[in-house]
């Protein structure tokens, strides 16, 4: 087994988005850092030469592991009452998102996992410092959001464990970056856990909206383990807190590095959160794209064959759009059947 590496998931959908995090890994944690990238489904023409590029990046091979993680969060979300609701199904429910939890199974003792539409900002020394003291530690704010935006629902959890709601926050977290450890979430641990989800009716927790969020459902995986966790948000020392959504924090470009704005403190990652894969392709085609801190994420794209990088940016023509729109439109229709 070894001492340390970093998981993401990805397949030739987020092709782009893969090339770029790689690169910034490459540039802004280490060369030599192995990479595992995860498989989300069979589509991996593209991404499997990318990854035969690079000699220290290769591709997650348990499928036992992927067939576990597939077979529980199938089962357990159809436990919710949103699943007898059909013509609201999300875009992605069905999807394999959660197969990042098959990082848990993989060869590295200590890891961190990115999700594909991220860029490395810095070094990761602090993130397997704290793996010395805690199991699982995070950098997002999602226990901060308002009361009724969070994924899980707070009320029904208080209700359910006499917890108070200070106590139930700091336990939420996101699933786009964290650091953890292999052999977490064992199959008896998962059993026991499916049994709360679906006789005890626990995956109610889940907000209906936040259906198939595999962000949600990882906070109610570790809300009811003894494992210890640290979130840098909450950190006690103001520099480790900063933002890290490209749609929603301000940040500072120094040398092709980004830094939270106020304060100029280094972050550990962007991640391009709400925006589409489909954009991101188009960006990297010359499509003039709306996505904030593009450049940054172009300059890494590119980062080993600049001269691919597109010359100018032109809004796409009517008729596209008007065919997009129609595509889309089928696409949704489809899912319902």
């Amino acid at each position: 087994m070894l001492s340390r590496g970093i998981y993401t998931l990805a397949n030739d959908t987020v092709y782009d988005q893969l090339v770029a995090l790689l690169n910034s890994i490459e540039k802004n944690i280490g060369s030599d850092i192995p990479v595992c990238v995860i498989p989300y489904n069979d589509r991996l023409e593209k991404t499997q030469k990318e990854i035969d590029s690079r000699p220290q990046v290769t591709l997650f091979n348990n499928s036992q592991s992927l067939a576990r993680w597939d077979s529980f969060v199938n089962e357990v979300w159809e436990y919710h009452s949103q699943a007898s609701k059909p013509l609201e199904r999300p875009a992605w429910y069905k999807g394999f998102v959660h197969r990042k939890f098959a990082a848990f199974d993989g060869d590295f003792d200590r890891f961190v996992f990115f999700d594909a539409d991220s860029l490395a900002m810095k070094p990761l020394d602090k993130i397997f410092e704290k793996l010395d003291v805690y199991d699982l530690v995070f950098d997002d704010w999602e226990h901060n959001k308002k009361r009724f935006s969070t994924e899980l629902d707070l009320e029904a959890i208080k209700q359910a464990t006499g917890l108070s709601e200070a106590d139930i926050r700091p336990k939420l977290h996101c699933d786009s970056f964290f650091g953890s450890k292999s052999g977490l979430f064992s199959p008896a641990e998962m059993d026991v856990l499916k049994e709360r989800l679906t006789k005890k009716k626990e995956i109610q927790w889940v907000y209906d909206r936040c259906w198939w969020f595999s962000s949600a459902l990882f906070s109610y995986l570790t809300f009811h383990t003894n494992y210890s966790m640290f979130n840098f948000t909450l950190s006690p020392n103001g520099q480790d807190r900063t933002g890290n959504c490209a749609d929603a924090d301000p940040f500072v470009e120094i040398d092709g590095i980004l830094y939270n704005q106020e304060g100029l403190k280094p972050i550990h990652r962007i991640h391009y959160m709400n925006y589409s894969s489909a954009g991101f392709t188009r960006l990297c085609q010359g499509e003039d794209i709306d996505i904030r801190y593009r450049d940054t994420f172009i300059h890494y794209r590119f980062l080993k064959n600049p001269e691919q990088k597109p010359d100018n940016f032109q809004s796409p023509s009517p008729l596209t759009k008007v065919n997009r729109k129609l595509n889309k439109m089928i696409s949704k229709a489809k899912r319902f059947k």
